[in-house]
């Protein structure tokens, strides 16, 4: 089955803990556990692929994170 893939953004919403982490499939509502990859963008940017597993579609998120010293 073609899978469909496209950038989406990954604006936080807070929702509880654990709930929020795992992406839903906006074709067919399935939560996805894993990403299939991930890849460094820059310094502070990591991208992840989902592709879901039930109907194929495709995304791909970006997440900066935070270099907390002390």
């Amino acid at each position: 089955m073609p899978a469909l893939a496209e950038i989406l953004s990954t604006k936080p919403t807070r929702l509880p803990p654990r709930i929020s982490d795992r992406p839903i499939c906006t074709i067919c509502a399935d939560s996805m556990v894993a990403a299939e990859a991930s890849a460094f963008l820059s310094d502070n940017v990591i991208s992840y692929l989902w592709t879901c597993d039930n109907c194929g579609y495709g995304f791909v998120t970006k997440h900066s994170t935070k270099i907390v010293c002390n």
